[in-house]
């Protein structure tokens, strides 16, 4: 665009004007119908910019594969009902309608297949029962929330079973009341899993101590009540260890 000049003459007095004006200042005649306009690129003046407000990039619900080895939007519902069988059982004796024998306790004499199964969910001592479903609740949820549904409901009917069964084999003098098996066997499948993914790279952060302080007090619950039977426990802690292997191994997400 041409500069404009440095002044314009007013047709009707004779002025000299301004080029920057449309009206004579002298006899208010029009001199022109817009005034030329201002160059703004002119060196040393910076262009005015208007202001924008940028919205802050907000973050998207994390997805499932975003932190390995786990889903933080998925309900451990078969950990919650496992959980909520036990106390169930709890409640049903305190009516005193049924016994434990009547749900599935294993004594001498009545070492019946599906008393195995029924045995993990019966506690009598209220401290035992708080520990192990404590126990189970952590590490079920886990491993629901890493493998699905069906992965806390058979490890802790196989493991607790197998628990029981051991312990009658061997003659233990403490019954095998109570999850203290199951409970192991979860921590062991989810420990193990745990090894397995740090070996193929994944680092899951996961505090080490705190697993190995629950997985003692496990062992150790025989010291406090004859319920739980260690040889149980042992016995449920290897078959998950055990179990653990082709799971991770298979059905890795």
């Amino acid at each position: 665009m041409s500069e404009p000049g440095l002044f314009v003459v007013c047709k009707n007095c004779g002025s000299e004007v301004s080029p920057y004006v449309t009206e004579c200042p002298y006899c208010g005649q029009r001199v022109r119908k817009r005034a030329p306009r201002l160059d703004r690129g002119e060196q040393g003046e910076e262009p005015r910019r208007k202001q924008r407000t940028r919205r802050m990039p907000s973050l998207g619900r994390i997805r499932r594969d975003e932190i390995p080895g786990i889903a933080p939007d998925t309900r451990p519902y078969a950990t919650i009902a496992l959980i909520a069988l036990a106390i169930g059982a709890n409640i049903a004796i305190a009516t005193g309608q049924v016994s434990y024998f009547d749900l599935g306790a294993v004594i001498p004499g009545h070492e019946e297949v599906w008393r195995m199964f029924a045995t993990p969910f019966l506690h009598a001592n209220a401290g035992y029962e708080l520990i192990t479903l404590g126990a189970v609740a952590i590490f079920g949820t886990h491993l629901e929330r890493r493998f699905g549904p069906p992965a806390p409901v058979i490890l802790f009917l196989a493991c607790g079973a197998f628990g029981a069964y051991a312990a009658m084999q061997l003659n233990d003098s403490h019954l095998p009341f109570g999850a203290n098996g199951a409970a192991l066997g979860l921590l062991c499948a989810w420990l193990v899993d745990d090894r397995l993914a740090a070996r193929r790279g994944e680092d899951r952060g996961n505090d080490m101590i705190g697993v190995g302080v629950i997985a003692a007090v496990l062992l150790l619950l025989p010291l406090m009540t004859i319920q739980a039977s260690a040889i149980a426990a042992i016995a449920g802690g290897l078959l998950g260890a055990v179990l653990a292997v082709p799971l991770s191994l298979l059905v890795r997400r």
